[in-house]
């Protein structure tokens, strides 16, 4: 039996990246003969120092952990097939580790699903962006056996070191995104979800909200699943933590999904997973048309690409306004989802290649 040992930072279900990159296929490789194990660095006491601001001290020892952690994963790397790296072995600039699995007698598949050859880090980790080294993205793609890529955008970087690329799209488990959508004309709900690290893009919507609560009062409501607080002055907007347990039923509420990003690299780089998540559950999505959103999103067809404020505006009030609209755009996000970008649609795709790593 094959075994694989997955590196990664967090715990099962912890992280968004890690559940929708390759924990939903944990399942489907087990039941193909593959035997696998989870090596994770940031335990869930870890969690709750790692992303507040100082506490240098405790994040000294939380590095030092992680270093036996990784050093420990090395010294058995051999009794692994494929060592499988979601985006890096350490959280700081060091690429030791990967260098290391690489001289190992296990393939490695390397997997990212950001432009994370770009700086970028947590609000509570500002001053120690000097400890990261994105730069090391490019070495760690030189030495992997397979590299998977969750957009064009990112195969196009990994191909400058290395051709075996493949593109894997970040997917929706559709037998667990579901939900009957209860359409409504009463009140209709626009939301949005995302972590401490995406808040910062809603601040462009600002005035569309204002506008729109002006123009429809109580016929609509906002809605933000974060568990960092995002507020419009002179708007109720009802904030809601996110939680595995109810996290489907949360998103269900919203009739409409926002995702407004900035047009730079790195927005680019991202592989439209919050789009997805509203389609699933055919909230209707109205997404900046950046990166792989233009592929995701057919304007008028599965959901409204929007470029400027009143893009926005005339967008989403067109979606209050019309219910038979949102029920049409809402069926056809959900179909595109389960054609293009549902687990059951790349389940075999994905244990192919993991298969052909090994044979190569």
């Amino acid at each position: 039996m094959p075994k694989v040992l997955f590196i990664a930072n967090h715990r099962l279900e912890r992280s968004p990246g890690q559940r929708f990159r390759f924990e939903q296929y944990l399942g489907h490789l087990k039941e193909n003969g593959f035997d696998w194990e989870l090596s994770n660095i940031i335990s869930e006491t870890d969690d709750k120092i790692l992303y507040q601001k100082g506490k240098y001290f405790q994040k000294a020892k939380l590095a030092r952990k992680a270093w036996k952690i990784r050093s420990r994963d090395v010294a058995r790397a051999n009794e692994f097939d494929i060592i499988f790296i979601f985006r890096e072995a350490l959280l700081t600039g060091s690429s030791r580790f990967e260098r290391a699995f690489s001289k190992s007698r296990a393939k490695v598949i390397f997997d990212f699903d950001d432009a994370i050859w770009l700086p970028n880090v947590s609000l509570g980790n500002k001053k120690l962006q000097k400890l990261k080294n994105p730069a090391k993205t490019s070495e760690i793609i030189q030495i992997s056996d397979l590299v998977f890529a969750g957009n064009n955008y990112l195969a196009a970087y990994a191909k400058k070191y290395n051709q075996s690329v493949r593109v894997i799209p970040t997917t929706i488990d559709t037998n667990y995104h579901t939900a009957q959508r209860k359409f409504s004309n009463e009140v209709v709900c626009i939301g949005w979800t995302g972590t401490q690290t995406t808040v910062k893009y809603l601040d462009s919507l600002t005035r569309v909200f204002k506008r729109l609560k002006e123009k429809f009062g109580e016929k609509i409501c906002f809605k933000v699943i974060s568990d960092y607080p995002w507020n419009v002055e002179g708007v109720d907007v009802q904030q809601c933590s996110w939680s595995l347990e109810d996290e489907i039923l949360q998103l269900s509420e919203i009739d409409i999904g926002v995702m407004p990003l900035t047009d730079d690299q790195w927005s680019n780089g991202k592989c439209g997973f919050k789009a997805l998540q509203y389609m699933s559950l055919q909230t209707v999505p109205v997404v900046s048309p950046v990166g792989v959103n233009c592929e995701i999103i057919q304007d008028g067809v599965n959901g409204f690409l929007a470029k400027n404020d009143d893009d926005w505006y005339r967008k989403l009030s067109l979606l209050v306004e019309n219910i038979e609209l949102r029920k049409k755009l809402s069926r056809a996000a959900r179909k595109t989802v389960i054609v293009k970008y549902s687990v059951q649609a790349y389940e075999n795709v994905y244990l192919q290649n993991f298969n052909d790593v090994i044979r190569t």
